[in-house]
């Protein structure tokens, strides 16, 4: 049976959620629950059966479900604050209030449904910040234009009365037209800012609206002049709108505490801007050497401007990852340089602390002081979906499995557009595997296999495992072949349990899956 609604398809025989031509990846136990959901559209669900429905009557707490839930809206474009097509009803239950065309074979049957409703409460506030438009005399000021809308996001996901879309997802938009009312679907988001960057010799004017997705109606607009050294205060000025805007009941205290932060030496942010496209997936061994001097230039320009730390750090992670040429010895020191760095500084940059912190535990030099940074992050930014992926990492890594689960949907719904959420996906199969739910982590480990770059032989690595625990032994054994073709050194009497594997058991489980997959002798 497959269900219609929106520009979605919910195919329960191939269970696979599709938005037009392309799949929307979503987790097994959340396309259960809205399976369950639409099939049950026309009477309110208790949370009791669902719960039993979908997990079979096991202890599941409030919060789990919930996170279920939101992972299942963003899925199909739906949001906490919106409800649009998945409704939480007070004291009652939840409901799917979407029109929903069924389709059976070749034959439609169109049920008609109670008509979509909506809701601004309970949940929080959602908005997306979209690429600015560069309308500077330059084209090559781009890269200016981007770096600001980045800073707009941070300060933004400052406020915890908001949910902010990540950059990652934001930013795949970027030289498209679009939609807002798409935007806001695709997104989860109720809010969507656009606009643009003039950036002439000393002068800067930033332009901005603000737009409702559910009517596509302007909020606000208005326009920002003023010296280029005086960007920072811009920045502010833009954010303090839209905030307001939004949630005009913020009190004080919250404004102050999310706009703390400190104003940062014009040039090095220029050099840092510069760096940071380079950083994201996909990137090359020239493009990352590129950034890793514009953020040292600009770590040279002002030492105290802890962005440019965590764009340092998260070159080093892509050199070790692709094993680009470098000083394995020399990156080791420098990360730890980097780490002590940012202590002695007391910053609370989630971008810079969550990345500095996950490859203090990747590199195997300090995995305590690695997880406390990333908290330390999450702690300092709740909207910052990378920190939420890392963490999960260390979580499914260390044997842990529905709190890693967590993490990963919950990064997701931050960025579900991130291209990085390759690494969400492999997270989640991986810690479906540490609870012996082989199924589920073999089918998880479907899409992240897909969603893979090039030469990544540590996803492949956990695919394999997942493969093997879930007895799908030809595929194990094709991903072997390609492990085996990327790393023809690899061999039984050389190969090691991944290092950064750090419980005992699930370090055996990866040996006895490499062999059983067809490691050479």
């Amino acid at each position: 049976m497959r269900y219609s609604f929106e520009d979605l398809m919910l195919d329960t025989d191939k269970r696979e959620l599709c938005r037009g031509s392309e799949a929307v990846p979503i987790a097994p136990q959340v396309f259960d629950l809205l399976v369950y959901l639409i099939r049950n559209r026309e009477h309110v669900t208790s949370k009791d059966d669902l719960i039993a429905a979908v997990w079979g009557h096991r202890v599941v707490t409030d919060a789990a479900l919930a996170t279920r839930l939101n992972a299942a809206r963003a899925a199909i474009g739906d949001s906490g604050s919106e409800q649009r097509l998945i409704k939480t009803l007070q004291r009652k239950g939840i409901r799917f209030v979407g029109a929903v065309r069924e389709v059976d074979g070749d034959v439609d049957i169109t049920v008609a449904n109670a008509t979509p409703m909506r809701t601004t409460q309970p949940g929080k506030p959602t908005i997306a910040v979209l690429p600015f438009q560069n309308i500077s005399d330059d084209p090559g000021q781009d890269y200016f234009a981007d770096g600001l809308v980045e800073d707009i996001i941070t300060a933004l996901s400052r406020f915890r009365s908001l949910v902010v879309i990540a950059r990652q997802s934001s930013f795949t938009y970027k030289g498209k037209s679009v939609d807002v009312k798409q935007v806001g679907r695709e997104l989860g988001v109720r809010y969507v800012l656009e606009g643009s960057v003039r950036k002439a010799g000393a002068r800067l004017r930033i332009s901005g609206q603000l737009i409702d997705t559910g009517t596509a109606a302007h909020i606000w607009a208005d326009r920002f002049d003023g010296a280029l050294d005086d960007m920072f205060d811009l920045q502010d000025k833009v954010t303090r709108r839209v905030v307001g805007a939004i949630t005009p009941e913020l009190d004080r205290a919250e404004m102050e505490r999310a706009g703390r932060r400190a104003a940062g030496n014009i040039d090095a942010v220029t050099a840092f801007y510069r760096g940071l496209p380079h950083t994201e997936f996909p990137t090359s061994a020239e493009n990352n050497d590129s950034a890793l001097q514009n953020f040292k230039r600009a770590i040279a320009l002002d030492p105290s401007f802890a962005p440019a730390y965590g764009g340092v750090a998260s070159c080093l992670g892509w050199r070790r990852a692709n094993k680009w040429p470098g000083d394995v010895a020399e990156d080791n020191a420098e990360l730890l340089r980097l780490a002590d760095r940012l202590k002695a500084m007391g910053t609370d940059d989630a971008a810079a602390l969550s990345v500095v912190g996950f490859n203090l535990f990747w590199f195997q030099l300090a995995y305590d002081g690695g997880a406390e940074m990333i908290e330390r992050a999450i702690l300092a930014n709740p909207n910052y979906a990378r920190a939420y992926n890392f963490r999960g990492l260390l979580r499914a890594w260390n044997g842990g499995s529905d709190d890693a689960i967590d993490d990963f949907e919950r990064a997701v719904i931050l960025s579900p557009r991130d291209p990085f959420n390759y690494n969400a996906m492999l997270g989640i199969a991986l810690a479906n595997h540490n609870a012996r739910r082989h199924t589920e982590a073999a089918d998880w480990a479907d899409r992240a296999v897909r969603a893979f770059p090039p030469f990544f032989l540590v996803g492949l690595g956990q695919a394999i495992l997942c493969y093997v625990g879930a007895d799908r032994m030809d595929d194990a054994r094709r991903l072997m072949k390609e492990c085996v073709r990327q790393s023809p050194e690899w061999r039984r009497s050389t190969a090691v349990p991944p290092p950064w594997v750090k419980s005992p058991q699930l370090r055996a489980e990866f040996m006895e899956a490499f062999i059983r997959a067809g490691l050479p002798d």
